[in-house]
């Protein structure tokens, strides 16, 4: 007896170790491509790996190669892997067998479900694509879902409901493709939404004021639109005259700057104590942490309700992000003599800690509920077999690990700026101030009446903390 449970230690010991490296120490030679900017590395690599196409991270696997064919100019093939995952996003629903399973080892079993930011981020790479591919309808397209697909997002959750529930960049990116469609009413109303989102929602949890950008945008296409009242009231609001518009043998460039690469996920672990049995209920929490859950113990089996009068206390598995801030902090234009700075639009580093404190809030019960689980089933099995009582104890702890896999290969913000270019070719320097200060070159092709995007990426960040 004693051989047999000492080989079953040992097939699940080696199991297990396996299992307990984070997704980014799994994927970090795809991931260090990606954030060194080889994307011809990096998408042989995915292309190899045929598994992660298939397993429970498939989601990932398709958000991954949608950044890499988007970064390599295929922004056709980069709809279609963006389209494959959001087909996975809308497909994900819980699976009982999954579920089930998780209880008793962790939630990196069950398929990926993204975090909701990440779900509103395949979109706007879709935009992307499609304005690269000078199809502003598309673009449209994309960029409404944002705000569409947040409201079903947060239209499930009954209680905790997201903090970011809606996306201020999304609109003001309608704003710009609207403005570049000419049309002006439309432009109008999105980036007063784009305003009112900044000012109501950004402000406060991302430290994100309107950008000056946004509110010459405004004021522009309320006067194109023939708002003589708005104009008024916005220059008044502002402390700004409305600007001027392109001359008419001029054009427009859009640039976006993505900087940095967002956060990784890691784990951390906290004590939980057993309260003990009260009216019914089992209460289980940390006080030091303000955290009391209490549950029917009419819902747990004989056998685990005598196994929880003996269960003191516990540790707990969550995920956590970890920053990578980015080496540069500031970036401008450089035409001339003239310096353009870019304002930051997007910050999805801080959206990430949002979501994922906001998902601990709704989930942080049945968290505490699986590892009690888990622990009363340990002691179940020691009262009757005390070595494969041990044996699952320590599978029990080796087991106990977070969900650590995320969408890694996104920017950590998004900036942009506006400038106006006369007909041509143009070659436009780009200067990023930072840990150090990096300079670069493009060139584009400026058609008079005509908006031009340009999306610029910065990927060098900061070691992990």
């Amino acid at each position: 007896m004693n051989r047999y449970l000492k080989v079953i230690f040992s097939v699940a010991l080696v199991a297990i170790i396996a299992a307990c490296a984070t997704f980014y120490q799994k994927t970090y030679q795809i991931q260090e491509n990606i954030a060194r900017g080889q994307f011809e590395k990096a998408d042989k690599l995915l292309e190899k790996d045929t598994k992660w196409a298939q397993n429970n991270n498939r989601v990932l696997y398709f958000m991954n190669r949608g950044v890499v064919a988007y970064m390599m100019g295929d922004y056709s093939k980069s709809i279609d892997y963006f389209n494959q995952a959001d087909y996975y996003i809308d497909d994900y629903s819980k699976q009982f067998g999954w579920e089930a399973l998780s209880l008793v080892s962790n939630p990196m079993v069950k398929p990926y479900r993204p975090e909701d930011f990440e779900a509103i981020m395949v979109h706007f790479y879709k935009a992307l694509n499609f304005i690269a591919l000078n199809d502003l309808e598309g673009a449209l397209v994309e960029a409404r879902r944002v705000n569409i697909r947040l409201q079903q997002l947060n239209d499930k959750y009954k209680d905790h409901k997201n903090k970011y529930q809606h996306d201020a960049f999304a609109h003001n990116l309608m704003g710009m493709i609207y403005e570049a469609a000419r049309d002006y009413n439309n432009a109008f109303i999105a980036y007063r939404n784009a305003l009112e989102v900044y000012e109501n929602d950004y402000t406060k949890l991302f430290g994100i004021t309107p950008p000056l950008q946004l509110k010459k945008d405004l004021l522009r296409t309320a006067k194109l639109s023939g708002f003589p009242e708005e104009v008024a009231r916005y220059e008044q609001l502002f402390g700004i005259k409305v600007p001027d518009g392109p001359k008419k043998e001029e054009g427009q460039l859009l640039l976006f700057w993505l900087n940095g690469m967002g956060p990784v996920k890691s784990e951390w672990f906290i004590t939980i104590t057993n309260f003990g049995f009260n009216n019914g209920y089992v209460a289980l929490g940390n006080p030091e942490l303000g955290l009391n859950f209490s549950y029917q113990a009419t819902l747990l089996t004989p056998r685990e309700r005598t196994a929880f009068k003996n269960l003191s206390f516990f540790s707990v598995a969550f995920p956590k992000y970890v920053e990578r801030p980015p080496v540069f902090r500031a970036g401008k234009v450089i035409i001339n003599d003239t310096i353009i700075p870019f304002e930051k639009a997007q910050d999805i580093n801080k959206i990430a800690f949002q979501c994922l404190h906001d998902r601990m809030l709704r989930e942080l019960g049945n968290a505490l509920l699986r590892v009690a689980t888990k622990k009363a089933m340990e002691k179940a099995v020691n009262n009757e077999n005390e070595n494969l009582g041990t044996i699952v104890s320590i599978i029990n702890t080796l087991t106990e690990r977070a969900d650590t896999r995320n969408w890694q290969s996104l920017p950590y913000s998004i900036s942009y700026t506006r400038v106006y270019l006369p007909e041509g070719q143009h070659t436009i320097n780009l200067n990023f101030e930072g840990e150090y200060v990096n300079n670069n070159t493009i060139d584009v092709n400026i058609k008079a009446g005509q908006t031009t995007f340009y999306t610029f990426h910065t990927m060098s960040s900061k070691t992990m903390n």
